[in-house]
């Protein structure tokens, strides 16, 4: 059998009296599109850092392709093929969306030293940048400043930066905040297209996006995994009405 893409098994992580995240268990399966919801301050961001490296944990263990991470930097993880996108876009707004992207494929090959002298003149770079652009949508808003992008490309040049990494598991952290209607239909379409692509752990509250795509659904609650299922099965449960569905309110 194929080992899952993520494993996270008893993970904990403490800020002083606080248990942010309490003995977590998940799992994501290759090509898996896994939904981590849960209320504000459920600890879903505390767990997205402690996966990436961001965040030490203090007990658990998390393996990447049946292959432990624990310790490693956020820099080794994202080498070992995990990547990150942010509730807030974290972009370069007065390069064009070319170079965007072309820095990531750069720090992916591993050349850190005079980059933008790289970024301006290796056509290679640009290559594989613009086939990362062609990937979401924006191959021609190419040698556009971000800064004129709208909210919705700029979520779109985000998703970019991350697939130049060539990740294996791309963590997104509500990749629909903040977008109206019909750039919450594009980003939706977007990654059920690349989900045979690359396996996501998807933190959003947008619960119709959440069960349009995903394939299963943990929901977490004062730093717990209360349920975890298929959609139909979340939505059946009483745990998880009461605690985030809006039929009541969950006692920690």
């Amino acid at each position: 059998m194929t080992a899952p893409i993520l494993t996270v098994r008893s993970l904990v992580k403490r800020f002083g009296g606080l248990l942010a995240t309490d003995h977590v268990d998940l799992t994501v399966e290759p090509g898996e599109i896994h939904a981590l919801i849960g209320p504000n301050g459920a600890g879903k961001t505390t767990l997205m850092s402690q996966l990436m490296g961001e965040i030490p944990s203090d007990m658990g263990t998390v393996e990447i392709a049946g292959r432990p991470i624990d310790g490693m930097s956020t820099a080794s993880r994202v080498k070992l093929a995990l990547a990150r996108t942010f509730q807030i876009t974290c972009l370069l707004p007065q390069n064009t969306v070319l170079d965007n992207v072309a820095l990531a494929v750069q720090v992916r090959r591993g050349h850190s030293f005079h980059f933008w002298r790289d970024v301006y003149g290796d056509r290679s770079l640009h290559d594989e940048a613009r086939a990362c652009l062609s990937d979401v949508g924006l191959e021609a808003r190419a040698k556009e400043l971000v800064a004129n992008l709208s909210h919705g490309e700029q979520r779109q040049l985000e998703l970019a930066v991350a697939l130049a990494t060539k990740p294996r598991l791309l963590l997104l952290d509500e990749p629909m905040a903040g977008l109206g209607p019909t750039e919450t239909s594009r980003m939706i379409e977007l990654l059920r297209g690349l989900k045979s692509r690359v396996s996501m752990l998807l933190v959003e509250h947008d619960m119709e996006a959440v069960f349009a795509l995903a394939d299963r659904i943990s929901v977490l609650v004062c730093g717990r995994i209360i349920a975890s299922g298929t959609a139909e099965e979340i939505r059946g449960n009483p745990d998880v009405q009461q605690a985030y569905l809006g039929e009541g309110e969950w006692k920690c």
